[in-house]
């Protein structure tokens, strides 16, 4: 199995619903993002994808949150934008365009979501399920 990990970067605004404590007022973080996929094969250059593409993906996602008060972007109209559910998001969003650019040899293994150098939530999907 070969794993890739790129790195990204994005500032936002957000509010957490229901949070009792200074969270729930509109706050922002410059934001740290991680994504690792996974593939059991090489192409014939001897690379799972080559990692300009895979950031390029990335940054099609980041775009939908980059400078944006999150709360309001589509996704996160009804759901709480912790880190938790941005990294989901993040997951979520990689593996639709993994699919429609036929890329079905690769997989999203994790995403982890930094608010701070020092809090960090990931999302990756249990392989049992």
């Amino acid at each position: 199995m070969y794993d890739l990990k790129i790195l990204s970067y994005f500032s936002s605004a957000h509010a957490l619903k229901g949070y009792n404590g200074k969270c729930e007022n509109i706050h922002g973080h410059n934001w740290q993002v991680e994504l690792t996929v996974k593939s059991e094969t090489l192409d014939g250059t001897g690379l799972v994808i080559d990692f300009k593409i895979l950031k390029k993906y990335l940054n099609e996602i980041i775009e939908m949150l980059d400078h944006k008060f999150i709360n309001e972007t589509e996704f996160f109209k009804h759901i709480n934008p912790s880190a938790e559910n941005i990294a989901k998001f993040i997951y979520d969003e990689f593996e639709k365009i993994l699919k429609a650019n036929k890329l079905d040899a690769i997989s999203v293994k994790m995403v982890n979501v930094y608010e701070t150098p020092s809090s960090m939530a990931s999302f990756y999907k249990n392989e049992l399920t």
